[in-house]
This record gives C-alpha cells, sequence and structure tokens, in this order.
C-alpha cells in the first residue's frame, strides 16, 4: 500500500473519530496522552512560548544567528520548538504517528522516530502544505533496528521503513491539532500556518532532535 493510500485512510479514521467525539460531547484533559491517540492540545499554554508572534520577529528582537537554528521535538509534551543554541525562539503544539508513544521500531508501527537526525528535503505538499523531510533511518537508526532484530523484539523480515518528516494538516484542518489527534503514520505533523512558517526557516542540513 502506497504512503499516500495509508494517509488517506487515515484522513477516513480522523473524520469518523472526529464525528464521534463531536456526537459524544467529549472532552479530553490538558498533559493526557492514549496509544490510540487523542491528545490534549492547548495552543494558550506556556510551553508553547512566543506563540503569538512570529519566530522571525523574536530572531531579530534577540538578534539571534537564524542559520544556527535548529528543531527539537518532544514527544511527551506534544511539543516542537524552534531553537538557536539554548534559546527557545518558539514553541508550536504538534501531533504524531498513531502510536504516540514508543520509539520507531520498524514499518507499519505508526511510531515517530526518536534521535538526531539532519533535514534532506523540503517541498510543497499538496495535501499537507509542506513537508520537510528528514533522513530517517540514518546510521544511528538502522543500528538500533539491527540491534532490536537480534534481541527478538521485532521479526527477523521486518523492514526500517522511511519517509518520515514533518508537515501540516489535510485540507488545512487545524482541528486535527486542537483536538489531539495522532492521525499520522509517524511523521510530525502541525497547523498549515506553522509549518510554513518552519519551513520558511529551516534548509536542507537543519538539525532536527526527536526525544521521548
Amino acid at each position: 500500500m502506497s504512503l499516500m493510500r495509508s494517509y488517506i485512510n487515515m484522513i477516513i479514521r480522523i473524520v469518523f473519530a472526529t464525528f464521534v467525539l463531536y456526537a459524544a460531547g467529549c472532552t479530553t484533559n490538558a498533559g493526557t496522552h492514549s496509544k490510540t491517540g487523542n491528545a490534549r492540545v492547548a495552543q494558550g499554554d506556556s510551553i508553547y512560548i512566543n506563540y503569538h508572534r512570529t519566530a522571525q520577529r523574536v530572531i531579530d528582537s534577540l538578534k539571534l544567528d537564524k542559520s544556527k537554528i535548529f528543531i527539537k521535538v518532544s514527544k511527551g509534551s506534544y511539543l516542537l520548538q524552534l531553537k538557536i543554541g539554548e534559546v527557545v525562539v518558539k514553541g508550536y503544539p504538534v501531533v504524531l504517528g498513531f502510536d504516540p508513544v514508543n520509539d520507531k521500531k520498524q514499518e507499519g508501527d505508526g511510531c515517530t522516530p526518536e534521535g538526531t537526525f539532519k533535514i534532506q528535503s523540503k517541498y510543497p505538499h499538496k495535501s499537507w502544505s509542506k513537508f520537510i523531510w528528514f533522513d530517517y533511518p540514518n546510521d544511528e537508526s538502522r543500528k538500533k533496528f539491527e540491534a532490536r532484530k537480534k534481541k527478538g523484539e521485532i521479526p527477523k523480515n521486518a523492514r526500517i521503513g522511511g519517509e518520515v518528516g514533518i508537515h501540516g494538516v489535510p485540507d488545512k484542518d487545524d482541528r486535527i491539532i486542537d483536538q489531539g489527534i495522532n492521525w499520522t503514520l509517524g511523521c510530525v505533523s502541525l497547523k498549515t500556518a506553522d509549518i510554513n512558517e518552519i519551513y520558511s526557516l529551516v534548509k536542507v542540513g537543519t538539525k532536527v532532535v526527536i526525544v521521548h
């Protein structure tokens, strides 16, 4: 099954899940998450530093070197930060793969990989606004993958997967982020305006750090 077909199927599941949530009048609590995918993401929370300011304005006001910018994703906090050195330029709410808790072990597990990566390509995307593609699997990822095979944690015929990146939401549907629906196959997803801003500030070679 192609990546696009898998995502289309996932979007159908999102629409159904959203309908169920609205019909039931369900709400979720801040800071909670589940393996099956609903996490409360509130953009007013203090962890989203400078969220209502443009990142470029923050960089200019602090006279920071934009060429040294990098991305840090904290999965447990559903948080993406643009950082320059130890300075947090801006924080953004995100959602993750449909298993948001675990490190990626193999293709198809719905996990967002953890580790240190680099952007290998970036391009406009007709379905998710922009796609920032990082170099999973890299050497670090492959070492973990082979070690897990040896330990019997994954099947010997498992595949490591790929095509993991950072992107927007289908049809500018920012409610997916507000409702905290972990809908991707392992990518990091943001609101449309947020991915567009990040896209304008990063380049091929920019570091991406993803932690639990």
